[in-house]
This record gives structure tokens, sequence and C-alpha cells, in this order.
């Protein structure tokens, strides 16, 4: 039980004392996380100030919370910046829930090693809990191990809660986070709008940290990270319900579409004379004349304003850029820019959040303008998060400063509109989502960053408007005369900065000739694709919804060769019902007019979580359950499936695909599954069923599994992580997972020659497909058909024409002999050189 009673903190360290004000780190000297002390060190070990529980251990060891036996929760820390070491330099001598008394020797750590790597040695000493305690200081400039330093008191209460018998009204659960990236922006947001349906106040805690879960900048600021143990506390008339809905939330949230993991800072490589490198966040490659896109200035704040004048100008501001971002919302989902949609979606909700709203009106009432107020409300949270040593959460705080400008704008009466001529290469120390799709309107060649990364909001738009980005060049970028003509080759990640005319030129006949290449190909896009020798190979189109599906039918599919159909079953609280789903796929095949359509069932599991399918935490998702592996585990969720498929018209034009099998009984399962459905549905004829080849056993089976399937395609992106054992998502290993691998080329022809003994045919609906350097390779190893994006249809239709089949089957076969993925793709372009 905690306790009235008066504690006393011996010293920890021995050293001069340091105020808590003086330290050089802004999270810690404006107290956000609380009241306390520093001590420059001068022994080497840290020791427990008094007798208490370990509640809170940082993984890279710099750090814990210790639980006094009255309750005071305090936070040491061990130096600024000390995150960054990764746990170099510590010694953790205690384990998380150890009991430890005062003297207590908790972490070693090495003086000189970490005083060559990090901003400052100074330790703290903070109480994070100071609505329910203070600290009296001792006066005193030196601290001494184990002599008295603090004293920690209980606050008194203000009022005490009436005492009730009702258990509703307080509930408490724990979860573990199993989405990646841990608890960033969006599903964050998705907490902070479960909690408002609520009436009920409910608390997220880590360790001995705590934020409201009405605050999505508070949730950030608790660095929560993937698998990580929460827990969460509601007290209200409605607790239960809302502890069991966060605990949904919190569990089974998904990440923003594209690279959401927690990655390394960008690295880029060292400067050449006459260009900065950077880091390529969207490929392409552009030359033109440099302009700077700069943020609002603030005028002067002068104080002593109305309060109430101030409140209603941030209102009427924030109501502005409130039916801004919901235009912008309503014109992505009409056009299906889920990543666009995803992105603003969570800039609405960071509008109305708590936190911002609560340090902006305390501002406010205090005298400030309230453009000043909001954009240090807005700068408070932003250091908060670039504190935490996450990557993701730094970049996130991008999306913060877009909000301060967008609401600066609306304060001051500015459009946040710049004149630009078109083909300008736009600069700026970090672009933010709203800025992009401003320049986007006025058609800029490029973007180039001092900050920035490449798994940021506006990498990923940059991305996907195919605008050709640089980020994280470093400040000699903003040094740069404005107007300079420059290049922009993101796809070497450089930016050259005294280009000749020839190299200009060079640019831009290379820019003339891709677009002209471009434009011819889309002329024969509808007409088939025929080798030299008359082979057809069929090229169909990966899609996601029918608006995809009619993009690949105007750019000359012949078919959809994947439909993902996760996009029914994400992102909702309940699943697709049968109905639901046969208009879906009934309107993928309308919009592919006559042309056959592939579609895979349900593809998630492991790291792809349903919000209303709880499935067990893996240590490793993707060897888990997921695929047919879930049909399994889950059943009812394949068969409502199935069914809806068995009910689209015409039948013959509709071919399912199961995913992750890997042996003959879970195939002939599905197919009895799939014969007794059509029985039940009265049907004559049933859809062509097939099999993916993603991991190596399917491979090495082909030919047991053509026997039994009407075909087989080859997703080689699955297929090259779980061949070379590396994570096709790791930072630092995903360029080195490379599909034409020659290991990954000997099972593409094992199961090429596999289904040939059957009469069947196969495709390739990975990423492989879409590479013309691998169109040789795989028509030589017996691929009939490839899946590609629906732009790149025309460019792989186009590849196919240049090809003799013969010699593509002569030559594929000697590369099964090479040593590398390097050495295949040289010999290709060796062999199959690209012409116009």
């Amino acid at each position: 039980m905690h306790n009235n009673k008066k504690l006393t903190l011996n010293a920890p360290l021995s050293g001069p004392v340091v105020k808590l004000s003086h330290v050089p780190d802004d999270v810690f000297s404006s107290a956000v996380m609380g009241d306390g002390i520093g001590i420059d060190p001068l022994n080497d070990c840290l020791f427990a100030p008094c007798d208490g529980v370990v509640v809170h251990v940082a993984k890279t060891a710099h750090a814990l919370t210790l639980r006094a036996e009255n309750g005071a929760e305090l936070l040491m820390h061990l130096g600024i910046d000390t995150f960054e070491l990764q746990g170099e330099g510590f010694e953790l001598l205690v384990k998380n829930g150890a009991q430890v008394y005062s003297g207590q020797p908790l972490i070693r750590f090495d003086l000189d090693y970490i005083a060559q790597r990090c901003k400052s040695l100074i330790r703290l000493l903070v109480l994070t809990n100071g609505e329910q305690f203070e600290l009296q200081f001792l006066e005193q400039s030196t601290a001494q191990v184990g002599e008295p330093l603090l004293h920690v008191v209980a606050r008194q209460a203000v009022g005490t809660p009436e005492a009730t018998d009702n258990p509703s009204l307080q509930a408490q659960g724990s979860v573990r986070i199993t989405h990646k990236g841990g608890l960033h922006a969006r599903p964050a947001a998705l907490v902070r709008q479960t909690a408002l349906g609520f009436k009920s106040a409910s608390r997220l805690h880590i360790g001995a940290n705590s934020a409201p879960c009405d605050s999505i900048v508070r949730l950030l600021a608790l660095g929560i990270s993937e698998q990580d143990e929460v827990q969460v506390s509601c007290e209200g008339e409605d607790a239960d319900a809302a502890l069991q809905a966060i605990l949904a939330a919190l569990g089974k949230v998904r990440s923003v579409p594209a690279p959401h993991v927690s990655a390394p800072a960008p690295i880029r490589a060292s400067n050449q004379p006459g260009q900065l490198s950077g880091v390529c966040a969207a490929p392409g490659l552009v030359s033109g004349p440099l302009f700077y896109l700069t943020g609002v200035q603030l005028p002067p704040d002068l104080g002593n304003y109305i309060p109430e004048q101030q409140i209603l100008a941030l209102n009427t501001a924030l109501e502005q850029v409130r039916g801004e971002i919901q235009l912008t919302l309503i014109a992505a989902r009409a056009q299906r820019r889920v990543d666009e949609e995803a992105i603003f979606a969570t800039h609405l909700a960071l509008l109305e959040d708590s936190a911002l709203l609560q340090a902006s009106h305390i501002a406010i009432a205090q005298g400030r303008g309230a453009a000043h107020a909001w954009s240090e409300a807005i700068e408070q949270q932003c250091t908060i998060l670039k504190s935490l040593g996450s990557t993701l959460l730094a970049e996130r705080s991008n999306d913060l400063r877009d909000l301060q400008q967008r609401v600066l704008r609306a304060l001051l009466g500015e459009s946040g509109q710049c004149q630009l001529p078109p083909g300008a290469i736009v600069a700026a120390f970090e672009l933010t989502p709203s800025d992009l799709l401003m320049l986007c309107e006025q058609n800029v060649a490029g973007l180039c960053m001092a900050a920035g990364g490449a798994t940021s909001h506006v990498a990923i738009l940059a991305r996907g408007k195919g605008l050709p980005c640089l980020v994280a060049l470093g400040r000699e970028v903003l040094d740069l005369p404005d107007g300079q003509h420059l290049v922009l080759d993101a796809d070497n990640a450089r930016l050259e900065l005294a280009p000749t005319a020839e190299r200009i030129e060079q640019v831009r006949q290379t820019t003339l000739a891709r677009q002209q290449r471009f434009a011819r190909q889309q002329v024969h896009a509808h007409e088939p694709a025929l080798t030299r020798d008359g082979l057809h190979i069929e090229i169909a189109a990966n899609v996601a919804s029918s608006h995809d599906a009619a993009s690949a039918h105007a750019n000359g599919a012949d078919g959809v060769g994947l439909l993902r159909t996760e996009f029914l079953f994400v992102d909702r609280s309940t699943a697709p019902n049968e109905q639901e789903q046969i208009t879906a796929y009934q309107d993928v095949l309308d919009a592919m007019g006559d042309k056959p359509v592939i579609i895979r069932t349900i593809d998630v599991g492991g790291d792809k979580q349903l919000d209303y399918l709880p499935l067990p935490d893996e240590a490793n998702p993707v060897l888990g359950l997921r695929g047919i592996r879930l049909a399994q585990l889950h059943p009812q969720v394949l068969d409502r499936q199935l069914r809806a498929l068995l009910q689209v018209s015409p039948t013959q034009r509709c071919r399912i695909l199961l995913p992750m099998i890997t042996e003959v009984d879970e195939l002939l399962h599905i197919r009895q599954q799939l014969d007794a459905l059509c029985i039940e549905l009265g049907l004559s004829e049933r859809p062509q069923l097939g099999v993916m080849i993603e991991v190596p056993a399917a491979a090495l089976m082909a030919e047991q599994l053509a026997e039994h399937a009407d075909f087989l395609s080859i997703g080689t992106n699955d297929l090259s992580q779980y061949t070379l054992a590396m994570d096709r998502d790791h930072a630092g290993l995903a360029a080195r997972v490379d599909a034409l691998h020659p290991a990954l080329l000997r099972l593409i022809a094992h199961t090429c020659a596999g289904a040939a003994l059957h009469q069947r045919w196969v495709g390739v609906c990975g990423a492989l497909a879409s590479d013309p350097l691998a169109t040789p390779v795989l028509i030589g190893l017996g691929v009939r058909e490839l899946s590609v994006s629906p732009l790149q249809i025309g460019e792989i239709k186009d590849r196919v024409r240049q090809l003799d089949a013969g010699m593509c089957q002569s030559i594929s076969k000697t590369l099964l002999n090479l040593s590398s993925a390097g050495a295949v793709r040289e010999a290709c372009r060796q062999h199959w050189p690209f012409s116009d």
C-alpha cells in the first residue's frame, strides 16, 4: 500500500549538483517529464536512492524507473542522448521487477566511452508522478553517494472521490503491442478515437509512465515499441466497455501502408566535388532551377492580448484547416489514393488533440497571441518526439509541423500558395504533406530537403505522385543560390550542383526519351505481347480494387494476375459479409471487360492483423499463422469468401488463387470445400483453382501441386525472403533480397518444369515480373504470364516483343550456374540490352 510518509532520497551518484532548468535538454529542463535534479558524475556506478521496486528498464540500459514504498516513481536517466549508444557502455545490474534496497548498485557505466559519444554526462533523477508527490530540495552544491539529497512528500488531496461498491466504475487490463513500428501516429489516432467514444477517462501505462488516451501526442511521447506490454486503466460509468475497446485497438490496429517500421537514421554517402549526396525518397532524374520554400514567419508577440479574442481566433483557424483537410480526404477517397487518405485522416485527428489545445489555451490565458501559443505547443511536442530515439516517431513530428504551418497561415491570413515556374526543383529544410500536394499542382520537377527521411509521409506521397525526391542532403542545400540550375538524380541519391550544358541536355534528352518511349509503348499496349518467334506471353496487372482494375484495363492489361482481397478485410471492426464481398469482386470483373481475373484468397495473419480476428503473438510472424494457415484456424473466414467468389459472373473469368500453400493436402482440402459449395449453390462448374508458389517447399513440390491445381503463380517477394533467409523489410538487408539470385531462378525453373509435366501454365505476380531486365530470364525458364503494375503493362509488352523465346531459353539455363544476383544482372544486360 502507498503511504504519506516523507521519503528521503539518498544521492545515487557523487558529483556536482545541477538544477534541472540548467540541464542541456529541452524535454528535461522544461520539466515535461517531471521535477528533479541533475548530477555531473564522478563515479561509474548508479546506486538506488531508496528502497523500492524496479518498474521499468530501458532496452538500451541507460535509464530505469524505481517505485518507492510510498508510491513515488523515480526516473534515473544516465546522460543526454545516450539512447543512441544502444546499450554500449552500460552494464545493467538489476532486472525489471526486482526489489532493491537503498545503496544497491543498479547500473555500471563507462564514463570515458559515454563522454566521447554523447551530448552530456549529466545524470538525472526525476519524479514522474508529480500529481501525487512533490520534491523538497536540500540546499547543497555537491552530492555524495548514500548521503541525503532530496525529500519526497505526498501532495495534499484537493478532494476525496466518493467511495463506490460498483466495480464497473474502474477497470484495468494489459495487452502486447503487435503492430509494426509500435504506437506511432496512426494507431495512436485510432486509440484516441476509440477512447472518445466512451464517457470513462482512460489512460495508457508503460512502466512508470502514463498518458491519457485522448491525446495523440502524449501517447506518442511514451515511445511504445512493437511487442511492448502496456496497461490500460479506465474510470467511469462505462469503464469495462471502454477497456475492452481500447485493448482491441491497441492490440490490432494497423499502421500506414508503406514502409512503417522504425528504421535506422538515413545514411548518405560523403559529398563528392560538385554534388551533394542524400537519400532517395522517390526515384527519378530531372533538371531545373532551384527555388526555396520557406515556412510562415511569425510577427513579434507583443503580449497582453485579450484571451477571449485569441481563443476565438484560434478556433476559427482550426475550423478553417479542418475544412481544408476534409476536402483533401474527400478527393483522396474518390480517387482511391489510400496512402494519402490515411495520412490526412491522421492530420485531422491531430488537429483535435487535447494536449495541443490545452497547451495553446494555457499560453493564451497568460496573455500570449494565438499564433505564438499554437506554434510553441507544436514545437514542444516535436521536441519530445525527437528525443525518443525512434526515426519513425521523429519523422512523424513533420506531420505536427504541417499542422503548425497550416493553422498559422489561417491565423495570419496567408494563402500558403507560392508561384513557381513549371519544372522547378524545390528545396526546403523539410517539406510537409500539404506542401507536397500544393507543389504537385504547380508541376514542379522534383524535391530536395536538408532533413527528412525515406519513410516519412512526404516520401510516401512523392513516390505515389511519381515526383523525384531526395532527403537528408544536409544544411548545405539551404546555402545554394536561389535560381541555380541543378540536376536532381534521385536514382543515384545525389544533387549535381554545377551541371554543364552538355549534362543538362543529356538529362533533358533522357527524360524526353523516357516520355516518348512510354507514349509509344502506350500506343501498342492493347496489342498482344508476342516474342519474335511467335510465343504469346500474357501481361496482366496486380490490383487491389475495382479502381485499380479499371486503370489496368485502360492500360492494356490482358487480365488481372493478382487481386489482393485484403483491401476488404483490413482497417475495420467487423469482417465483410458475403454480399459485400460478392459486390466487390463483381465490380473488379466488370471493370476488366472480358478479361480473366485471378483473385487471391485472404492473406493476413502473422504481422498483418485484423481487429476482429484475434491471433496469438508470434516471435516470427512471417513464419507463423498467415495465408492458408489462417483459414485452417478460422475456416469460417475462407468459407464465406469462397461462397462469395462462386457467385460472381461469369464463372469462367474468375480464377481463385490460394496463398502460402506448402503441401498437397492443403490444396486437396480446399478443392473438396469448393466442390461441396458448388453443389450447395447449384453450380455446374467452378472457377479455376491455382496455387501461389511463395515458399521453397511449394516450389520443390510444384509437380505434385500441378497435378491437382489448374495453374501456378509465383510470388517472388516472399519466395525471395524465405529462400535467402532475409527479411525484405529489413533496412540493412532489403537491397540484398534480389529475386534474380541463382537460387531463386533454380526454384522458378523447377516450378515451371513440374507444371509442364501436367500441362499447367505458370505466372509470376511478384516484383520480379515488373523488372524488364528479368523478362527474358522468366520467359526462358518457362513463365507464360507476368503480372505487373498497371502503368508498366505497355513497357513489359514492349520488352517481350524485342525477345526471341528460343534464345531466352538457351541463355537462361546458363544463368542458373552463376555465382550471385549481381552476376545474373550483368549477364542479362549483356545478352539482352534494351533498345528503343
